[in-house]
């Protein structure tokens, strides 16, 4: 009987990968409460203007790539189970705090004694502008221990797949828990609204967060390093660690690591840097403010039954389509012949004229209705997946795997600057072009739906520009050699 438990191999690896799909599918969701919420809901009630949510959704951008930079190390120093408990449970934390920003706002500002008294003050008064100010700052304060624990779980889930699983399954495991963030995607609008509708937009925050700590309760039982689990066997254990038993018996020169300083002499590093700043902004722009332009433009609020069918469709054809993105280099490098950096390139290309449909967007929704508009930011939205998986393989395409995470960080840097500039950029341009009505004119739209529309020629533009940039700098393979 112990022979059989020997050679029958268990299968402990994949129930860790089911822990990390659900974890990245409640880190998505715990993301998406807000935009939700925020037209129907919270915007009435704090008497935010467009602006107030574009530096909300602006910052919570930036902080959150600050915080990607340093996790990483994190993750590492804390060691994989406490590190990833950490995480969850701070961003756990972060999204339920949401929850008491009506309550914490009575306490700052004289003349309100109740949560029901903020939406009872008349707008446009000095004492709306007061609540909306205290409660941007609540909910900013809130965003950022969202955004410090959020950072946290793609460093600690790429670390548990690379104890868990060789390199030959690494790819497969990785695609299969980033999947939570498509499935997240598609449950935020299936979920979220009708728990606002039904409950009160607080419940939206507290339910979804509290998901994050049911799933840190089941870690504690289920992580152990597979050398001291109890439910890894040899047999999976030899399977889990074939890459050291394949590989040579001479130690292995380390790969020297390469400083910040270092980093931002290479061409490269500013070609990737480029890219992503040019190019996450416009993926965070849709994820924060479609749910806004579908009741600003049409009227359709996000807890009606269209407006859950629009986002849920959008999203749809995100996942769907985007899961077609990784194969097109593929096709170059093998059937093509070109080198792979090419391959990935010309790939990219492709991928960057389809974000032009996005000019359509306001025009077509005129004459066809809201679904038109869905179809096309969800075209826009896989094409930007499809850019942003080949992109960030641009770095192991021309830096040594000690570079990697610095490359990835920096790029992250610029793609939060680039997402904090357009969503702040968005807020202040919608506010102003919705006090000029008439007199705020863009290709001939007025007031805010010229303002959404300056916003959608901008994300059409964005990802050729990054790509002719990026070819400019580097147009053609240079590995970048550590010295």
């Amino acid at each position: 009987m112990s022979d059989i438990k020997k050679t029958v191999m268990t299968n402990w690896r994949w129930v860790m990968c089911a822990m990390l799909f659900f974890a990245t599918t409640v880190n998505y969701m715990d993301r998406q409460v807000l935009s939700l919420t925020f037209k129907e809901f919270i915007q009435p009630e704090f008497h935010w203007t467009d602006s107030d949510y574009g530096t909300i959704t602006g910052v919570f951008s930036i902080a959150y790539a600050i915080f990607c930079l340093f996790a990483g190390k994190f993750i590492d120093w804390m060691g994989t189970k406490k590190g990833y408990l950490w995480a969850i449970v701070i961003w756990s934390l972060g999204a339920i705090m949401h929850a008491a920003c009506g309550i914490a706002t009575t306490w700052f500002v004289d003349g309100v004694d109740s949560v029901a008294a903020l939406r009872a003050v008349e707008a446009g008064s000095a004492l709306a502008a007061t609540i909306s100010m205290v409660s941007v700052w609540l909910f900013l304060a809130c965003r950022l221990i969202l955004g410090l624990g959020e950072a946290g779980n793609f460093p600690a889930a790429i670390k548990v797949t690379a104890e868990y699983f060789p390199k030959k399954d690494r790819a497969f495991a990785t695609a299969l828990f980033n999947a939570g963030a498509s499935v997240g995607a598609l449950a935020a609008p299936a979920t979220i609204p009708l728990l606002a509708k039904a409950m009160g937009w607080e419940w939206a925050f507290i339910i979804i967060g509290a998901l994050g700590f049911i799933w840190a309760g089941i870690w504690i039982f289920v992580y152990d390093k597979p050398e001291e689990s109890k439910h890894v066997n040899d047999a999976e254990l030899e399977y889990i660690h074939q890459d050291e038993k394949d590989a040579p018996k001479e130690e292995v020169k380390e790969e020297k690591q390469m400083s910040f300083g270092e980093a931002f002499k290479h061409k490269q590093t500013w070609s990737f840097a480029f890219g992503k700043f040019m190019t996450d902004g416009v993926w965070w722009f849709f994820l924060f403010w479609a749910p806004a332009y579908f009741q600003d433009q049409f009227g359709i609020k996000a807890s009606d039954p269209q407006g859950i069918a629009l986002i849920f469709t959008l999203y749809a054809i995100v996942t769907v389509v985007s899961l077609f993105g990784g194969y097109l280099p593929k096709i170059f490098v093998e059937k093509k012949g070109m080198e792979p950096y090419a391959g990935r390139m010309r790939a990219m290309l492709i991928f960057a004229f389809f974000p032009i449909f996005a000019l359509f967007a306001q025009p077509l929704g005129g004459i066809y209705g809201p679904w038109a508009v869905a179809i096309i930011i969800g075209i826009v939205g896989a094409a930007h997946q499809s850019w942003s998986a080949n992109i960030f393989s641009t770095t192991g395409d021309m830096f040594p795997k000690s570079a990697v995470a610095t490359i990835t960080g920096i790029g992250a840097m610029a793609g939060g600057v680039g997402s904090f500039l357009i969503n702040k950029g968005s807020g202040m341009l919608f506010t102003h072009a919705e006090k000029m009505g008439e007199a705020f004119q863009f290709f001939g739209f007025s007031g805010k739906p010229a303002g959404y529309m300056i916003i959608f020629c901008i994300c059409a533009v964005a990802y050729l520009i990054g790509w002719s940039v990026m070819k400019t700098l580097v147009p053609k393979y240079e590995p970048v050699v550590v010295k």
